[in-house]
């Protein structure tokens, strides 16, 4: 269709032939009609629109097979269809979450088929969904916290311990990394929040953040003192270091050695690294970070709504996960303390 904004898939697609395989069925006329209502009726992001792209393939390679071309017969799929797609999740040993997700991508897509007239039933509904698994989400301690805080910098002194003189750069990844680290504690904001904050949706003077979250809804997030001033640091190190280079001012708060906006990847590759000085597990990611933050209002005696709020929660039930975690961890205490326990 003219006019039409290119799909990324780069977010959610792991090979190339899974992503010339959802390149594909983007191009068939009802996926597409799927993709504008995405967008337009259901204000989606890119990345959950490649997240359907990529689950609506791997059905139509299912049923139809790899070498099958657009337009595809939608009419045809029945409910045997759907349940042998569900099946093949269970023989992979696919996560329940993960199978859990592609039928609802496909019980979505037949939904607006129906709604659209393009076929009479959505072989998707009424199917059960896998059962899932209800797992507590990870959450460090504080004392880990304010270790994996600390971490940019001992990274800085073990590097002057070896007598490796700094360049403007590092130093400036240094004070860049240290404000990542607290404004996620801090806040809570998700890894493509953070990345995606620039400079206009942030006021250090009132010590806020104007936050694009899921859906693209938009939310303020309040940012401790010591964020803050980890922030006010960085900042002033990234003009530095940009005014030397000569690069034109962003508008993205944190920057790339490029001088472009850093990317979720990167800060995935330097997490890890602060995991190993602060001595962590290195399994851990950005996103318990988040879960820490969650958790220590709370055991702090915060309201589960305003918690709701600062993390951008659509539903209150998402957030009461962390009451569970608050109580997981009282029990331990318990054990350990009481003599009866």
């Amino acid at each position: 269709m003219a006019g039409k904004r290119p799909v990324q898939l780069s977010a959610v697609v792991s090979s190339d032939n899974a992503a010339d395989s959802a390149t594909s069925v983007a191009q068939d006329p009802a996926v597409a009609q799927f993709v504008q209502h995405l967008r337009a009726e259901r204000n989606a992001s890119e990345h959950t629109v490649a997240g359907y792209l990529s689950d609506i393939a791997q059905f139509c390679r299912q049923l139809w097979g790899e070498e099958t071309a657009p337009p595809f017969p939608w009419k045809t799929p029945d409910r045997f269809s759907a349940r042998r797609f569900l099946a093949s999740f269970q023989k992979a040993g696919m996560a329940p979450t993960t199978a859990s997700r592609k039928m609802s991508s496909l019980r979505s897509f037949f939904r607006f088929l129906v709604r659209e007239g393009m076929v009479k039933d959505n072989p998707f509904a009424g199917l059960q969904q896998p059962r899932l698994r209800r797992r507590l989400p990870q959450v460090l301690t504080r004392d880990e916290v304010l270790r994996l805080l600390a971490a940019p910098a001992q990274v800085q002194v073990n590097e002057k311990k070896r007598s490796r003189p700094a360049s403007a750069f590092a130093a400036y990844a240094v004070q860049r990394d240290t404000a990542i680290l607290e404004l996620f504690y801090s806040t809570g904001m998700r890894i493509a929040e953070l990345c995606g904050l620039t400079t206009a949706r942030l006021d250090l003077l009132s010590g806020t953040a104007l936050v694009r979250g899921k859906g693209k809804k938009e939310r303020f997030c309040p940012i401790g003192r010591p964020a803050a001033q980890a922030l006010q640091a960085a900042l002033d190190a990234r003009d530095h270091w940009l005014a030397e280079r000569n690069f034109r001012r962003p508008s993205a708060v944190f920057v790339s050695s490029k001088g472009g906006p850093l990317t979720p990847r990167s800060v995935e590759r330097s997490f890890k690294k602060y995991l190993a000085v602060a001595g962590l597990n290195p399994a851990i990611t950005p996103h318990v970070l988040r879960h820490s933050f969650a958790t220590h209002l709370l055991d702090a005696g915060a309201d589960l709504r305003s918690v709701q709020e600062l993390l951008g929660h659509a539903s209150l039930s998402t957030t009461q996960i962390y009451t569970h975690v608050s109580v997981e961890r009282l029990k331990e205490e318990y054990d350990k303390a009481h003599p009866r326990a």
